[in-house]
């Protein structure tokens, strides 16, 4: 069984070529405004692993509930 922590970082994540200044970019789609980008495939992967961390942190830290999360509530 996964812990909550990974679960909650289990999102979808688009990632694309930068067409105009190189390298991938990367949305999470379940979290508006959460993209990031890196100059390898591997590093949007990561960016995006942080930047989805980041986002929920925030989140919580404002006191909201992360978008597409389910508390079992």
């Amino acid at each position: 069984m996964a812990d909550r922590k990974t679960d909650e970082l289990m999102r979808q994540v688009v990632i694309y070529p930068d067409r105009e200044d190189g390298g991938w970019v990367a949305e999470v789609p379940s979290l508006p405004g959460c993209i990031t980008q890196g100059d390898t495939r591997a590093d949007v992967l990561r960016n995006a692993r942080d930047a989805i961390e980041t986002s929920i942190d925030g989140a919580r830290k404002s006191g909201l509930r992360p978008l597409g999360h389910d508390d079992g509530n």
